[in-house]
């Protein structure tokens, strides 16, 4: 095995004032863990080690399988913190990566970068840099003559010389195994805090003669650090930004990037047109050509081609090719809109198929319902699903018509062809091609007597 790589998320996270781990909050749809470890998965196959501390066993849920945790059961440092994987890691690789769960940013391609420096480099360490007008306490790198790295300088101790550097120590490092696993115990105690830092393997290494490299960073953003509740924000600012170019440079359109929502996890199909202030979040999956938005909501659901989304909200549901919602629907878990079917506004359903080519008036609620092809669902239709105790079904077959303000008290079913009246409650099944009215309904035969009680 080529590579190993080591994750730090053993730290509280005391500046994010929050009873939840750090690592543990979300941008972009994902924990700040769940980003890092997909970013080490494309640098090797070999499963990352996961440093766990405050929150151990939560972390370690949200991570999931395919990670090798350690428990850092006292946070000393980030040498402490990688002193605890040498068991689990001597002798099965020849570099070693270390980086953070808590910069969620960093892409493989620089990871890569690094990591192939460092299989050119004779000496034992490539660290990765930055370089930034505002130093946010990073500190400095110091270069020899030759370009290698001869020290780091922490702020706090930096002359005035130093101080003007603006190379920064990002903190990320790739290690010569046999080297790091040798010299990662002899890291010296720091006070006045009692933490063992891997900056200072640094000066370790220049002291022996060996070579540290540095790649310097493309993108600083990329650096960020979580610490706090507004670098959260800034992060998540500077990742939507990144997840918007993608899709655009793909074919998507975005009429106004800055006030669109799109989760790493999401796919949008190519000419489709994503108004402002739209939401596409978790395993969503959009198709082509679609109009989606502005103001709209959509959570791990299916969009198929041609589809039209207008202010409305979507979670776990499903739209055909061509169908339409909107505006101000709302179709909850279990929705299904089939193939060039249409949902008016206000509409709602739950577990429910409106079948192809139906239309849904506006105002109307579909729960637990199946409705056939070329049904007319009239404005302000309730199927009245729950008894108090237990949900029904409605089931409302191919062709009929539900005249407005209907109330279909489940379980029943309206057959192929029939009618409602409008302002009917319907309270038994309406046979094929009938008509039922009143309230209760009654239905007309063909001779138009009609069945059921007299007023």
């Amino acid at each position: 095995m080529d590579l190993s790589v080591v994750i730090l998320a053993a730290g509280e996270g005391t500046r994010m004032k929050s009873d939840l781990p750090k690592v543990l909050h979300n941008l972009a749809g994902r924990p700040l863990v769940r980003h890092a470890l997909e970013t080490a998965r494309q640098l090797t196959d070999a499963p990352p080690v996961l440093i766990v501390g405050h929150g151990a066993e939560a972390v370690k849920q949200v991570a999931g399988p395919g990670v090798i945790p350690v428990e850092q059961e006292e946070q000393l440092g980030t040498g402490h913190a990688v002193l605890q994987a040498r068991d689990e890691l001597r002798g099965r690789a020849d570099l070693v990566l270390v980086s953070y769960a808590d910069m969620p940013l960093l892409t493989a391609e620089t990871l890569e970068q690094l990591v192939g420096r460092q299989r050119q480099n004779r000496g034992p360490i490539t660290m990765l840099t930055l370089v930034r007008e505002n130093p946010r306490g990073f500190g400095r790198v110091v270069r020899a003559e030759d370009g290698t790295v001869s020290a780091v300088v922490e702020e706090a101790v930096a002359t005035p010389e130093q101080l003007a550097i603006r190379e920064l120590n990002a903190g990320v490092y790739c290690f010569d195994a046999r080297w790091l696993w040798e010299h990662v115990d002899q890291i010296p105690l720091t006070l006045p805090k009692g933490e063992y830092y891997l900056t200072d393997l640094v000066e370790m290494a220049v002291g022996e003669g060996g070579s540290v490299e540095a790649v310097v960073a493309v993108d600083e953003d990329e650096l960020l650090g979580i610490n706090t509740r507004v670098h959260l924000a800034e992060a998540e600012k500077a990742l939507r930004r990144r997840v918007n170019e993608r899709w655009m440079r793909s074919g998507v359109t975005l009429v106004d990037p800055a006030s669109t929502y799109i989760d790493e996890s999401v796919v949008v199909g190519r000419d489709t047109t994503i108004q402002p202030n739209t939401h596409l979040r978790g395993e969503t999956i959009i198709g082509e050509r679609c109009v989606i938005g502005p103001n709209t909501i959509i959570e791990d659901s299916v969009i198929e081609d041609e589809c039209v989304v207008l202010a409305s909200v979507l979670e776990r549901a499903v739209m055909e090719e061509g169908s339409d919602i909107g505006p101000f629907g709302h179709l909850r878990k279990g929705a299904r809109v089939c193939r060039g079917a249409h949902v008016g506004n206000f509409g709602e359903m739950k577990k429910s198929t409106l079948g192809p080519g139906a239309k849904m008036g506006h105002f109307s609620y579909l729960g637990d319902a199946e409705v056939g092809a070329g049904a007319n669902i009239g404005a302000g239709t309730i199927t009245c699903n729950y008894d108090g105790e237990q949900k029904h079904r409605t089931v409302i077959e191919e062709g009929a018509f539900i005249g407005s303000d209907t109330m279909l008290v489940a379980p029943i079913r309206v057959g192929k062809g029939a009618k409602t009246g409008a302002g009917s409650v319907i309270t038994h099944d309406v046979p094929a091609g009938a008509l039922a009215y009143g309230v209760p309904a009654r239905v007309q035969d063909e001779d138009g007597e009609t069945d059921g009680e007299e007023d």
